[in-house]
């Protein structure tokens, strides 16, 4: 598989993506189990910008494998249940033990909340420690029993990020830049100051979070320069915070759509079928490709569709001459993904 569509199943949110593996494998630890949790919030949480705001959390829980750590951390879950925000799931930092032990024992520690929350969120489940964002293990949190503990976050002046690609789209085998900018999404204006970015690429955007770093302006605006291998893969800036990134960009460039085709054979008899071959450079696996015949002096109908095919980037199409004469016929190539729209050379086909 392609670096491009590996990237493509990693653009999701991007603490949720972390704390779950692959499907088929993921299940709570039966070794873990969650009898209560509390949230030491009564009141909702005010953050504003770029700041987080700590709040506590506290999970009692047994944890029953025979060779349990008494320096064993857990962590907990909370996924929102209302509001909308940017951020689905909040990740605590390790819970420490307080009371009991590791086999049964209370936990505690703080989850960090920023603006992009801004809503409802409930803790819902525990996992052992450590977490890695970069490398979650086989299992699901283990579910803490309702009622589950609930906390609201009143976001405001929350960061909005946009980005802007030079050249657009991005030519085969070229370098190019990104101008990044974040900027206050209430107000429309800059914060003032110069903020701290994280600006990976690839499978740095969902995983090992923390860099590189990069410094904007006063006025929100950091711009970075990647080589032409770059364009394969997704870019992203991430807002810094921890356990994870509280905010997010990510994306691939565009891509022009260099199309090229033509017949099996440039003459047959009216009726009979002539494949057209062809390729799009860059590989846009599974997108259409539409074989169009010219109808007078300006009309082109698509006549027949297909599919680019993995691993070759090509294509086969069908074309059916109508009637004895010079047919004119070109491929068209719709946006798609991340590559723009484009044509083929016209070509003929002579109906005998």
């Amino acid at each position: 598989m392609r670096p491009r569509l590996i990237a493509a199943l990693l653009v999701a949110p991007l603490a949720a993506l972390a704390l779950t593996a692959p499907g088929a494998q993921a299940a709570p630890d039966p070794d873990l189990t969650a009898s209560a949790a509390r949230i030491l919030r009564t009141t909702p949480v005010a953050v504003s910008s770029l700041n987080t705001v700590p709040v506590t959390v506290e999970v009692d829980a047994k944890y029953t494998w025979q060779e349990a750590d008494p320096n064993t951390t857990l962590y907990a879950l909370l996924e929102r249940t209302g509001g909308s925000g940017q951020l689905d799931t909040l990740i605590t930092m390790p819970l420490k033990r307080y009371a009991g032990t590791t086999r049964d024992g209370s936990w505690r520690g703080v989850v960090n909340v920023p603006s992009t929350a801004n809503g409802k969120f409930a803790l819902t489940g525990v996992k052992l420690g450590p977490f890695n964002p970069g490398n979650p293990d086989t299992f699901d949190p283990s579910p803490v029993p309702g009622p589950q503990p609930t906390v609201t976050v009143a976001g405001s002046n929350i960061p909005r990020i946009t980005a802007r690609v030079l050249p657009d789209p991005v030519p085969f085998g070229k370098g190019y830049s990104i101008r990044w900018s974040v900027i206050n999404g209430q107000t429309g204006k800059p914060y003032g100051t110069r903020l701290k970015v994280w600006l990976p690429n690839d499978n740095g955007c969902v995983e090992s979070f923390g860099g590189p770093v990069a410094l904007t302006d006063t006025n929100g605006y950091v711009t970075k320069s990647y080589a032409a291998n770059l364009a394969e893969y997704l870019n992203c800036l991430h807002l810094p915070s921890e356990p994870a990134p509280s905010g997010w960009l990510s994306f691939f460039v565009n891509r022009p759509s260099i199309v090229t085709a033509g017949p099996w054979q440039t003459s047959a008899p009216v009726g009979s079928i002539v494949p057209v071959h062809g390729f799009v450079a860059g590989g846009p696996f599974g997108c259409p490709v539409h074989l169009q015949r010219l109808y007078g002096a300006t009309a082109w109908r698509t006549v027949n569709t297909a599919r680019v095919r993995p691993a070759s980037a090509a294509f086969t199409l069908q074309a059916q001459p109508a009637y004895k004469g010079l047919l004119y016929y070109r491929v068209s190539f719709p946006a798609c993904d991340n590559f723009k729209a484009g044509v083929s050379k016209t070509f003929t086909i002579k109906g005998l």
